[in-house]
């Protein structure tokens, strides 16, 4: 992909537009667990927030989709993957707002943010990716870093809230293994709005199931609801697509090392959550293990080939 580009060369002013894209949808996927904590004060269910959610955000990426001329419906095989991989992201989502539940934002960010670490294994698993030295000590940094967080409990986290957000990762890396696999076949955008309507139907049975599933009452409680289906979904989703549009998928990759930062300074700034150095050096070690498989990545090209797939099927 890298020499792709290079033979290219986007202008300067494109690269330096896409980048601020990208940033600025991580920065709005970064206000999901603020979103959550917000949500939760207000009086809001988790499956009513999911799903009210997933409704808000659905109807936009499809309108949006629509008004640039790409919605479009799967069929067949690909339906039934996208609405697999959709429901596997409905059961990520309600094991990371379950676990916010017990974390404050800022390290329910840092702790779900070890899914690229599990993407590279499960991807060594079940794509028959090789396995290198670099990837295992990327592996065990971010485990560490995990591992001094929950050890040390510098905000007096809950094991089991850490537990169920390592889970949430590790759903989110079999959903992004799974984009992975079919992006080859696939335009990444219509599978992303296919799986959108997977995940608001997985949010139902959910809801039943957990309870506390209602109508949203009151200014403030539509207020989040429309914040975290606009805000914290459905424009990351339009903005992340629109920036791989005109950068290198390294570029992106590196620009999303932001996301849990972005959580964490809007939780100090918005929740007046506490930074302590062990949450400091914790949080520096797994986004020392993420930028590794980064590394790793771009010499062996694997999420280059994937990501570049979705430029060119993303692209307007």
């Amino acid at each position: 992909m890298e020499a792709i580009a290079g033979r290219l060369r986007l202008p300067a002013d494109e690269t330096t537009i896409g980048g601020l894209l990208v940033f600025a949808a991580e920065a709005g996927f970064g206000t999901l667990a603020i979103f959550g904590k917000l949500a939760a004060t207000a009086g809001l269910s988790t499956s009513t927030l999911l799903l009210f959610r997933f409704v808000v955000a659905t109807i936009t990426v499809w309108a949006v989709f629509g008004f640039r001329g790409r919605a479009q419906l799967l069929s067949g095989r690909a339906l039934w993957i996208a609405l697999a991989i959709g429901t596997m992201y409905g059961v990520m989502n309600g094991l990371f707002f379950e676990g916010l539940a017990y974390l404050p934002a800022g390290l329910t960010a840092i702790v779900f943010y070890t899914y690229p670490v599990h993407v590279f294994v499960i991807a060594t698993v079940a794509l028959d990716e090789r396995v290198t030295r670099l990837k295992v000590l990327a592996l065990g940094v971010a485990v560490a870093g995990v591992g001094l967080i929950a050890g040390a409990n510098p905000t007096r986290a809950d094991p089991f809230g850490i537990g169920l957000v390592l889970l949430a990762a590790v759903a989110y890396a079999i959903y992004t293994t799974g984009i992975r696999a079919t992006l080859s076949s696939v335009d990444a955008g219509t599978l992303t709005a296919t799986a959108l309507i997977a995940t608001t139907l997985s949010i139902l049975p959910y809801g039943v199931l957990a309870g506390g599933l209602s109508v949203p009452v009151g200014i403030e409680q539509w207020l989040i609801v429309f914040g975290i289906g606009l805000i914290g979904t459905a424009a990351p989703i339009v903005l992340f697509f629109r920036g791989l549009d005109r950068i290198e998928a390294s570029h992106a990759s590196v620009i999303g090392t932001s996301e849990p930062m972005a959580t964490v300074v809007l939780g100090v700034a918005l929740l007046g959550e506490k930074i302590t150095p062990i949450l400091v050096i914790g949080g520096g070690f797994v986004l020392c293990g993420v930028l590794l498989i980064q590394r790793e990545s771009r010499s062996t090209g694997t999420v280059e080939e994937s990501q570049s797939i979705a430029r060119r099927h993303c692209s307007s």
